[in-house]
């Protein structure tokens, strides 16, 4: 029996060590340093907006996004904003935050993604029991869509009831940002090809648009959005500043790789804090 006993310890024990060395993250800053959650925490509890970039399929970027909300929130109030949510569904979203409205009616009444459930639910359900303001800060996809084939010029035949959802116009535009020109790269004798980069730009423009409109001086904006739309100090990045230089600002972005024990040089730079995933992570869809 003893035998039998130690042998379990043995491999309970075996288990232990191996999980402990079987990370599936590890925390980095721009550099390439390893750095604690409990450093990365205090630092940004002193910025004013932080934009937190995801892997919209990935699960360990939606959990830290919830225990980074949770933790700054226990330390000074914060606002929350993100991607997922269109300007022109800001009103169901309110209704929901207030307990007017369902989480089926939710569904019902505004574009949820697909992931929402999984992915999002949680961010949303914990500003609503905190009664903590939550944006929509993109712009309706239709819009994006009109840019994508026609062009900026296309925005100026939306309504102006509907212009109040997205960013001023005209829109600032910068084609040498390293961002919007890889993505033309990425589209070689494609028909209308320079105009991708422009409807990622009005998301960018929108996103930081609102984003400034309901900071709150004094309060901490937590926006979450995809990687792209923040990464190497760019997109929404670009905008806050050129609007609002003097405020404080922290990126977060979600890399994967083979091995998490040093950080890839392609993905040094890319943002003050960044989450390496092991690449074998199991993805939300």
């Amino acid at each position: 029996m003893k035998k039998i006993l130690f042998t379990l310890l043995t491999m309970l024990f075996t288990t232990v060590v191996i999980a402990q060395h079987k990370p599936a993250y590890v925390l980095y800053n721009a550099k390439g340093k390893k750095i604690s959650y409990k450093k990365m925490l205090s630092r940004l509890s002193q910025k004013d907006i932080v934009l937190f970039g995801e892997f919209h399929n990935n699960p360990i970027a939606h959990w830290l996004q919830l225990e980074v909300s949770q933790d700054l929130g226990a330390q000074r109030k914060i606002t929350m904003g993100a991607e997922m949510f269109e300007q022109d569904n800001q009103s169901a979203l309110d209704a929901y935050l207030m307990g007017k409205l369902s989480a089926k009616g939710l569904d019902s009444s505004a574009r949820l993604w697909n992931n929402y459930k999984t992915d999002y639910a949680p961010l949303v359900n914990y500003a609503k029991e905190n009664k903590i303001v939550f944006a929509a800060t993109n712009v309706p996809r239709k819009y994006a869509s009109m840019v994508s084939r026609l062009g900026f010029s296309a925005l100026d035949t939306i309504p102006d009831r509907e212009k109040a959802w997205i960013a001023p116009l005209p829109i600032a535009y910068d084609s040498t940002l390293p961002g919007y020109k890889k993505m033309l790269e990425m589209m070689p004798g494609h028909n209308n090809a320079s105009n991708f980069p422009k409807a990622q730009a009005v998301k960018d423009a929108t996103m930081s648009h609102f984003i400034l409109k309901y900071f709150v001086p004094g309060n901490l904006f937590i926006h979450f959005n995809g990687s792209y739309h923040s990464e190497n100090y760019e997109g929404i990045l670009w905008y806050l500043k050129q609007e609002k230089p003097q405020l404080k600002y922290a990126t977060i972005t979600t890399v994967s790789q083979k091995k998490l024990s040093s950080l890839l040089a392609e993905n040094k730079g890319k943002a003050d804090y960044i989450i390496c995933v092991d690449e074998d992570m199991t993805s939300t869809y």
